[in-house]
């Protein structure tokens, strides 16, 4: 039986996930800061995922599912210590799953990620700046990963969706959410278990020639 690991895996988009994988007969460990989750763990304390890795065992699949917006305001509002808040847990968490678990899959010869990028890292989402900025460099890590690791069995995708029914998008500026909303040709946010179906083919042996790569699922959103 494989193993995999989703962060922010208590709610939303990673609570879907780890359902849908586990009907595919996967085990699933969740992690999150607070909630439901099988480990309590913070992403951005690499002693404490250390300690959470060690308790896990082997893992085959990791899901980075943890994200924040931050805040919603203008570029030149915004300060320091909320871009390095962000930026710690979309793209410093991602990396530090990504360190904690991969080396372990590639010495097994076979292994699964897939990061959480989102639409406004491609397109850039106004008042949206920092969260905008975190999700492109998702995006670049990915690509870089996926590269340097195409021979080895372990295959690094991410996804890139628009907006979906979830909690962290409950808390987004209404303005700011009505924007982005309005920008999708379905004239619907997406659902939980729609992304969480693209997630189990990228998590699966399905998908066997991709790798690197950024599935947008978007409701025609995307337009690169």
């Amino acid at each position: 039986m494989r193993t995999a690991v989703i962060t922010g895996g208590a709610s939303g988009l990673g609570a879907a996930t780890a359902t849908r994988l586990r009907q595919d007969g996967l085990r699933v460990v969740t992690f999150d800061i607070a909630g439901d989750a099988d480990v309590l763990v913070d992403v951005t304390d690499g002693a404490a995922l250390a300690d959470a890795a060690g308790a896990v065992g082997e893992v085959d699949v990791v899901i980075n599912s943890a994200g924040i917006v931050g805040p919603g305001k203008p570029l030149v509002e915004t300060t320091a210590e909320e871009w390095r808040r962000v930026l710690e847990v979309n793209v410093l968490g991602t990396v530090a799953m990504m360190r904690t678990f991969v080396p372990g899959m590639v010495e097994r010869g076979w292994g699964r990620v897939v990061n959480f990028a989102s639409m406004a890292g491609k397109d850039g989402n106004p008042n949206l700046s920092i969260y905008s900025a975190s999700k492109a460099a998702v995006i670049g890590l990915t690509k870089s990963a996926g590269k340097e690791l195409a021979t080895t069995g372990v295959l690094v995708n991410a996804i890139a969706p628009a907006v979906i029914a979830t909690p962290m998008n409950a808390s987004t500026e209404p303005a700011a959410l009505a924007h982005i909303t309005s920008l999708i040709p379905m004239k619907r946010v997406g659902r939980a278990e729609e992304v969480a179906e693209l997630v189990a083919w990228l998590a699966s042996d399905k998908v066997s020639f991709s790798t690197g790569a950024i599935y947008d699922i978007s409701g025609g959103r995307a337009t690169y």
